[in-house]
């Protein structure tokens, strides 16, 4: 990693910060500028902080995201360069100011479901294959994968993850019929940042996909205030029945944890599913 740095930068200042399972992060003092560096290796995760740059760029147009300066690799590593951004308490129109930049996103349109490339969610890949209806979308690119991914590792056996099936079959009368909308894709409360500059989003996995599924996931884990889902409907309005809706949208992210972090997630993920049984 120290060579990494040298070859990166002259004199640098180097702090360790909080990542996660894939990258280690960086904070980079280097005449007089500070930066944000994010590295893993190239080979585990190909083209990664490309598709990041991608969906942090797209995101761009409505929300705050930190600038990319460079991205690039050097012997087994590859790395992102981006802006450093001082995290700061969140004043009085944060939520309001959140809520005008969701609803914004969610403007932004495409004529299918899904993005022009996979890219990732976590350190698994998110598959983006552009379909025409929501259900085919959210069946072959988003649960299908997930489940089959915990069966063959053996997470879930192959009997009892047919209770989804069920649920397949209701997708159409469950959900409104909508437009593609932008999403963030993994916007849990450790993605965004408070800061001077208002709300930041980092860490995108962006599609086009059906707004509310934002909207679980920001649901799910906490970190978002209640002030923000109602000022959202308020600019946004969304279809009736959308706050039961929110658990539906919670099976992706619910699978994913589970074959991230194992089987615990599965009780979740049936709780939500046996009243379809």
């Amino acid at each position: 990693m120290q060579e990494l740095f040298k070859y990166l930068y002259e004199n640098p200042e180097i702090e360790k910060l909080t990542g996660g399972d894939i990258n280690d992060v960086f904070k980079v003092v280097d005449a007089e500028k500070q930066f944000v560096v994010k590295v893993n290796s190239k080979a585990d995760f190909p083209l990664m902080f490309e598709k990041e740059k991608t969906g942090l760029e797209l995101l761009n147009h409505t929300f705050k995201t930190p600038e990319v300066y460079r991205v690039g690799e050097y012997q087994n590593h590859q790395f992102l360069e981006l802006e450093y951004l001082a995290e700061s308490p969140k004043n009085d129109s944060f939520w309001l100011e959140f809520a005008k930049k969701l609803a914004k996103t969610h403007q932004k349109t495409e004529k299918t479901f899904g993005f022009h490339q996979d890219n990732f969610i976590g350190s698994l890949v998110q598959i983006n294959d552009q379909k025409e209806t929501w259900a085919d979308f959210l069946i072959e690119c988003r649960l299908n994968p997930m489940i089959e991914m915990a069966v063959n590792a053996g997470e879930v056996n192959y009997v009892e993850a047919k209770i989804i099936e069920k649920f397949y079959s209701r997708i159409n009368e469950l959900y409104p019929e909508e437009q593609p909308a932008l999403l963030h894709g993994d916007l849990w409360g450790g993605n965004y940042l408070s800061t001077n500059e208002g709300p930041v989003l980092i860490d995108p996995a962006v599609y086009y996909g059906h707004r509310e599924m934002d909207l679980g996931m920001m649901d799910l884990f906490g970190g978002f205030d209640a002030e923000l889902f109602e000022i959202y409907n308020d600019i946004r309005p969304l279809e009736k029945n959308w706050e039961s809706r929110i658990q539906y949208n919670q099976l992706y992210p619910l699978l994913v944890h589970l074959n991230l972090f194992g089987r615990s997630y599965w009780e979740q993920v049936l709780n939500i599913l046996q009243k379809f049984t």
